[in-house]
């Protein structure tokens, strides 16, 4: 509980691009009030001027539905830069104030769930104009260097995976505090599984594998069915969020057990074996809080993808790359030790740290400054992560956690590779500005328009968007 008699005010900023970043901050909300805090919760989209943001919410599902090369294309152009290009910047810039105006005079932290959100804290705090703390609670099991605001005073990572991605981008205060979801996701016995069937009208005995892909329903989710089912190892039951148009083209495919958007979630997955999963977001999360194994296969682009690789990297989830994988795989997560030793390690993630409110606690007990603070990202080894035990109680973060390098560890000095001739420089340097240049004038472009990037639409002749085939090709060709 707080100190004082009245409760301590706390700011939440998520964002409804799909469910994830809610989904993270209704819990966050949810575990802040148990714990006697009053939370006052915010859709960073509201917040973006002249309505912009449902018009980029849009945007993003359309690109990625419609273009997900272009997507992909996007995200790896900008996954590991130092900060937001300017289009992006300007936009941002223009959601400060209303931004501020959620923080009452009462309120001691402010915590982000989105990316965005988290880039306007940055530059809040940077210029002294939020004399709070801001924090970001990592809702990817990968970390985006958008996820990384300067600023910041504070980054809260579910694993030391995602603790250490956004450690070497120069993250400050990286905390490991394990993952959150909703207390009803918990393992099920024989008497809870039988009866989720049965009230799900699903076969009583057998193997039953939840093909889930987000609120939205996007990625391949047809063919990943399909193929499911074409296994013989397990029946399909595949949830398709809002998107009614996909779940009525799975049953014209034959699918027998497809739902729209499901209130009883830890129900079916009580019903279920095993989850097949497309962008390792919080229903991943919640399934191994649910002892279900999870398996990532045919992830859509971006984020989808380096979650799956985190995920897989950690242990908790294999990734799929190859279709002849997947008969092998779902069979040793359903019969062999394999499935066991995930279960496991999935149930152990929510036991080895007590989740984020420990360390939004700290941060809203502290004292408040309104100095700005530097504006420079801070060297990897100025700031070493820490972790919270279960006894909420912060501790150092091991070495193997990290990569296997302290953070505090002196870092080596990287030798200088052989300069190129200047003018093979000056070439190299006029590729990389042009398509900075015309990234920049597509994204202003897209803005205006259409939302983030919409008409950067599949090159390839996979959509409607061939007027915008030059544009890709041009950042297609790395030999020009």
């Amino acid at each position: 509980m707080p100190h004082s008699d009245s409760p301590t005010r706390i700011t939440v900023i998520s964002a409804s691009m799909g469910a994830g970043h809610d989904g993270a901050a209704t819990e966050l909300t949810r575990h802040l009030t148990e714990a006697g805090f009053l939370v006052d919760r915010h859709d960073f989209l509201d917040l973006l001027p002249a309505r912009i943001g449902k018009l980029l919410s849009g945007a993003y599902l359309r690109l990625l539905t419609w273009a997900p090369a272009g997507y992909q294309r996007i995200y790896a152009a900008t996954e590991h830069e130092r900060r937001p290009n300017p289009a992006v910047r300007a936009l941002l810039r223009g959601a400060e104030r209303r931004t501020l105006a959620t923080v009452t005079p009462d309120t001691r932290a402010v915590v982000s769930t989105y990316p965005g959100a988290s880039q306007v804290l940055g530059a809040l705090r940077l210029r002294g104009r939020l004399a709070i703390p801001a924090l970001t609670y990592l809702t990817d099991f990968s970390v985006h260097s958008l996820w990384v605001a300067p600023g910041i005073d504070a980054h809260l990572a579910a694993h030391a995976i995602p603790a250490a991605q956004a450690h070497e981008q120069g993250a400050a205060g990286v905390t490991v505090t394990g993952p959150m979801t909703d207390p009803r996701f918990t393992p099920a016995d024989e008497d809870e599984r039988r009866a989720a069937r049965t009230r799900f009208g699903l076969p009583p005995d057998t193997p039953l594998a939840l093909l889930v892909a987000g609120s939205w329903g996007v990625g391949p989710v047809r063919e990943a069915a399909a193929e499911i089912l074409g296994t013989g190892v397990a029946l399909p039951v595949v949830v398709c969020g809002r998107n009614h148009a996909l779940a009525e083209r799975l049953r014209a495919d034959g699918i027998a057990h497809v739902h729209g958007w499901v209130d009883d979630m830890p129900g079916l997955m009580h019903a279920c074996d095993v989850l097949v999963q497309n962008a390792g977001g919080l229903t991943s999360l919640e399934a191994l809080a649910g002892g279900l194994p999870v398996v990532s296969y045919r992830c859509i682009p971006g984020h989808g993808q380096t979650n799956a690789a985190a995920l897989d990297e950690a242990g908790l989830a294999p990734w799929i790359r190859e279709p002849d994988r997947l008969a092998p795989t779902l069979t040793e997560l359903l019969h062999g030790p394999r499935g066991r030793a995930q279960r496991e390690a999935g149930l152990a993630l929510f036991t080895a740290a007590p989740g984020p409110v420990p360390a939004v606690t700290t941060m809203a007990r502290g004292p408040l400054s309104a100095t700005a603070i530097p504006s420079q990202r801070r060297p990897v080894a100025a700031r070493p992560a820490v972790a919270f035990d279960v006894s909420g109680l912060p501790t150092r973060v091991p070495a193997d956690a990290l990569g296997g390098v302290p953070s505090d560890a002196p870092r080596s000095v990287p030798v200088e590779a052989p300069r190129l001739p200047v003018a093979a420089r000056f070439a190299a340097r006029s590729r990389q500005a042009r398509r900075r240049t015309v990234l920049m004038v597509a994204a202003v472009a897209a803005t205006l328009s259409l939302g983030i990037g919409a008409p950067l639409a599949y090159a390839y002749g996979e959509s409607p968007g061939h007027h915008f085939g030059a544009l890709t090709h041009y950042l297609e060709d790395d030999d020009r």
